[in-house]
């Protein structure tokens, strides 16, 4: 088992763990929005290859409406290539992966909240220490 003092002061460092987990969560969401952008970069620089080859646009061929496809747009929140048809309409071409918009709002939700915890955690680490142990607040300042 573990000694009481190394169990103790797992319990101390609540609040670094949880700004650290904050941390690494909100840098896996900004790395998962970086990598969709990638891809919706790649989809552009791919349309705005001009030519013989260039209309319709060619991230928008994969669809069944990809022949009336006339420009596109981009997305950024939620992140995505959208196709725009004759007559207004429009669809999203499948180039930014599924996993990424879903997974980047997880983690930056996840490091949101463990971001609240550990502030949290350290308004709760400062009353203790403004409390003694015999229940009379100290006056501090």
């Amino acid at each position: 088992m573990f000694p009481l003092h190394l169990n103790l002061n797992l319990n101390r460092n609540r609040g670094a763990r949880l700004r650290g987990l904050a941390l690494f969560s909100g840098a896996l969401a900004l790395a998962l929005y970086c990598w969709g952008l990638l891809q919706v970069f790649g989809a552009v620089l791919e349309a705005e290859d001009g030519g013989a080859d260039s209309a319709p646009v060619r991230p928008c061929r994969t669809h069944a409406k990809g022949a009336e496809a006339l420009d596109y747009r981009i997305d950024y929140v939620p992140l995505r290539f959208v196709c725009e048809t004759r007559g207004g309409g429009s669809y999203v071409a499948d180039r930014v992966p599924g996993y990424v918009n879903p997974g980047a709002f997880g983690f930056a939700l996840a490091a949101m909240l463990l971001a609240i915890g550990a502030g949290y955690e350290a308004e709760l680490r400062a009353r203790r220490a403004a409390t003694p142990t015999d229940g009379e607040p100290r006056i501090t300042g």
